[in-house]
């Protein structure tokens, strides 16, 4: 694989196991309305913004909650989580030191609110590896619309061909690629049932990198 100039990651997935945390998470502010929904309904709209993520919850729990509210609960759940059983994916941080003290560029490109990147950034002391963070306020238009990367290309002063994107979900690959660039993608539990086939690498381990 070629060198490039910057690597942008996703976050969720990607570089940590908070998909199924954040599956949890939902699953228990359902819960504070009587429903119990299984967590697992999160694979069929991982990546989703927001409003599609809780909508299809809402859906299968059939509740129709404040929002503002039911984010309280979910904020409350996926703290703890989040504490208790964070995680960085398997040779991440080996990988995201390996391309510092090569001089790389590092950037986080994720439809997460702020403060969820932000929390987990700080937990796992990641905070001075990356050179841009692009979260879900900074953009107008969500993944797979490609304004994300677009975004952190214009911060970093690079062009598309320049840079290589890790991502997780079907709607991250194709915002990746809608925005030029290349794209790796990682696989876990979790994002089995998504198209992924655009890629040009699936790794489960950042360990194959290396290779």
């Amino acid at each position: 694989m070629k060198e490039y100039k910057a690597y942008l990651f996703d976050m969720d997935g990607t570089l940590v196991n908070s998909e199924p945390l954040k599956g949890l998470a939902l699953s228990l502010a359902c819960g504070h309305y009587g429903s119990d929904v299984d967590f697992n309904v999160y694979k069929g709209v991982m990546g989703e913004s927001w409003s599609v993520v809780t909508g299809h919850f809402f859906k299968h729990a059939e509740i129709n909650p404040d929002l503002p509210e039911f984010n309280q609960f979910f904020r409350g759940h996926y703290e703890k989580l989040l504490s208790e059983k964070l995680e960085l994916n398997r040779g991440a941080l080996d990988y995201l030191l390996h391309l510092k003290r090569s001089g790389r560029k590092c950037a986080v490109v994720s439809s997460a609110a702020t403060w969820m990147v932000n929390s987990i950034l700080a937990a796992l002391g990641l905070t001075e590896l990356f050179d841009v963070v692009i979260t879900q306020e900074h953009v107008t238009r969500h993944k797979p619309d490609p304004e994300a990367y677009t975004l952190s290309l214009n911060q970093l002063g690079l062009k598309a061909s320049e840079v290589l994107v890790f991502e997780d979900s079907n709607v991250g690959v194709e915002a990746g690629v809608a925005a030029g660039c290349d794209v790796v993608a990682f696989i876990h539990e979790f994002n089995r049932n998504n198209d992924l086939s655009k890629a040009i690498k699936f790794i489960v381990d950042y360990d194959e990198m290396f290779v």
